[in-house]
């Protein structure tokens, strides 16, 4: 057993010594430890150069562009997703001519292995950086195949534009306020970048709001008030996880001269936690 899956085992016991002890101790946006009910995580603990886990990932194959113009072509290979032996999963873009695109990346998805309607989605991630680099830690709703997008629902929980790499953007993507309308707030690191080392993106997801926090720090909220008048909130079913490192796109346009490859998305872990009032 890795630290690591050690700290993950151990974590519910560690957290209920110190809430019953009155010693559970809040950073200083007002946030406090995860909750103790571990539902479900991925540690990406494995052999260097092997697959995601297939019992809790599957991988979206195809260069379609996504609806989002992206110059990529993502596939199942290891040479663009795999665990690196140290309790990573690394995602990786690279410039190379592949089925008749020029790049190519991967995305990954739990949809059909894993969706939960509320609680705490969590990553730990080092994001990568350039003009046209396009990493996502996002969610979908389960229902997306018989009820399309945006009626769907969309929630982003960490996404950036690689050539602004100390800001990122939490959206949520619905029936009147998706694509361009979405409702977006963004997050600025007060100082370095996140290429420079690894962050934690959290959402919390009750029946009657949403909280977005990068390292503890709260800095969105949406409500069902918060919709314009002519939204609809449906944000009451199970939505599954994802992860994918586009490259180019209408959301941040394409990679140029100053663009570096390949470009490595590093996940240390993703974890779902079920929250109770």
């Amino acid at each position: 057993m890795t630290l690591k899956s050690l700290v993950r085992a151990l974590l519910p016991s560690l957290l209920l010594l110190t809430t019953t002890s009155g010693c559970r101790k809040a950073s200083s946006s007002g946030t406090v430890a995860p909750p103790a009910d571990l539902i479900w995580s991925d540690e990406f603990d494995g052999p260097a150069g092997t697959a995601a886990n297939a019992t809790r990932w599957k991988y979206e194959v195809g260069g379609s562009g996504w609806g989002n113009n992206q110059l990529e072509y993502d596939t199942n290979r290891t040479s663009n997703a795999a665990l690196d032996g140290a309790g990573h999963l690394v995602i990786t873009a690279r410039a190379e001519s592949y089925l008749g695109r020029n790049y190519t990346s991967a995305r990954l998805n739990t949809n059909g292995l894993f969706s939960q309607a509320y609680g705490r989605f969590e990553a730990r991630i080092q994001l990568p950086i350039g003009q046209g680099i396009w990493p996502a830690f996002w969610m979908l709703g389960a229902n997306i195949g018989q009820t399309p997008w945006p009626a769907c629902g969309e929630i982003d929980v960490m996404e950036m534009r690689g050539q602004s790499p100390t800001v990122i953007l939490g959206s949520v993507h619905g029936p009147g306020y998706s694509g361009g309308a979405s409702l977006t707030s963004t997050y600025s690191l007060p100082s370095g970048t996140f290429h420079d080392g690894f962050h934690v993106f959290t959402v919390d997801w009750t029946p009657t709001k949403i909280e977005w926090r990068v390292d503890g720090n709260l800095y969105k909220v949406v409500t069902p008030s918060s919709l314009p008048s002519n939204g609809t909130w449906v944000f009451d079913h199970p939505f599954s996880i994802l992860l994918n490192l586009a490259v180019g796109g209408t959301f941040l346009g394409n990679p140029d001269a100053s663009t570096v490859f390949p470009q490595s998305m590093i996940v240390d872990y993703v974890r779902v936690y079920r929250i109770t009032a």
